[in-house]
């Protein structure tokens, strides 16, 4: 694996007019991994890959993407991109668009065999405005595999599948990788970065708030979590946990055991509650889900 990162963006900013949607993005995307940049709506994902991918320009910082600024013509041949809106010619059937998109490649991958991959029909004599949601968002995603690209990214890759869809795609996005492509992907779909990311990036307001691999944003190495009635007497579940573990109500009604997991003290946790006559729900291992960590970052001040 190369040691360089394959995206590197230090101190974006893009603003348009007075409005600032992103505001100071500093971060990278290592080569052969999938980082996954999170946030609520509005939060300047879809702009800062716009930027990295050379689709929009940035009003002050520096993006390289393979060592080499964004948009220029040797870089555009080695970078797939796959965005929320867009990229599909209404009337031509999926392998008509993929054959003449391919013909802007020096050298490309085989359009038939990529509608396989993500399960369209090559022979399909529908035309793209035609096909579902979920089918548009698989020859969206063949199109950006086209240049067998070395960076690929994806805005909202899963939107709209269904869930066999679904599977096969982040299948076959973790066999890309495996085989050394560099993934930034962006998603509301969390447990797609569960399965996929290996770093994970979180903004709000157009800036960095957290970073890191998802067990370090969640506390998935140090802590069990689980919902329930508020304010709850933790003496009993603490009086029953090994030495060195500890029980909290973080919120009302969210709790936190805090300690290695292990499937000994999730039974505990479990029994407890029984005793207690309640049922914990939402039952997991770390302090946060990626979901809260998103909800919190739609609060964050701007």
């Amino acid at each position: 694996m190369s040691s360089i990162p394959a995206l590197v963006i230090e101190d974006l900013v893009v603003r348009y007019g007075d409005a600032v949607a992103v505001n100071g993005v500093s971060m990278t995307a290592d080569a052969a991994q999938v980082t996954a940049l999170l946030g609520p709506n509005g939060a300047g994902k879809t702009t800062t890959v716009e930027v990295a991918c050379g689709l929009r320009a940035a009003t002050s910082g520096r993006v390289r993407l393979l060592g080499a600024e964004p948009g220029t013509r040797a870089v555009a041949r080695r970078v797939g991109v796959m965005l929320q809106q867009g990229g599909l010619y209404p009337t031509a059937r999926p392998l008509e668009w993929l054959e003449y998109l391919a013909r802007l490649y020096p050298t490309h991958a085989d359009p038939s065999e990529l509608l396989d991959l993500v399960g369209i029909d090559p022979s399909t004599r529908t035309t793209t405005r035609r096909l579902s949601g979920g089918e548009q968002q698989r020859v969206k995603l063949a199109a950006a595999l086209l240049p067998n690209p070395e960076f690929l990214m994806l805005d909202e890759p899963t939107a709209g599948l269904d869930p066999l869809a679904r599977r096969n795609l982040l299948e076959a996005l973790a066999g890309r990788r495996d085989a050394g492509t560099s993934i930034l992907l962006t998603t509301h779909q969390l447990s797609d970065v569960e399965t996929l990311a290996d770093h994970v990036v979180v903004i709000a307001n157009g800036h960095v708030i957290a970073e890191g691999t998802v067990a370090d944003l969640t506390g998935a190495n140090d802590a069990m979590s689980f919902t329930g009635p508020p304010f709850l007497d933790l003496a009993r579940l603490a009086g029953s946990l090994p030495g060195g573990f500890r029980a909290e109500e973080l919120r009302p009604g969210y709790y936190v055991v805090h300690g290695p997991p292990s499937p000994q003290v999730m039974a505990t946790i479990t029994t407890w509650c029984a005793d207690q006559g309640i049922m914990a729900t939402d039952l997991a291992v770390g302090r946060r889900t990626l979901e809260q960590i998103v909800i919190d970052a739609g609060s964050e001040p701007s």
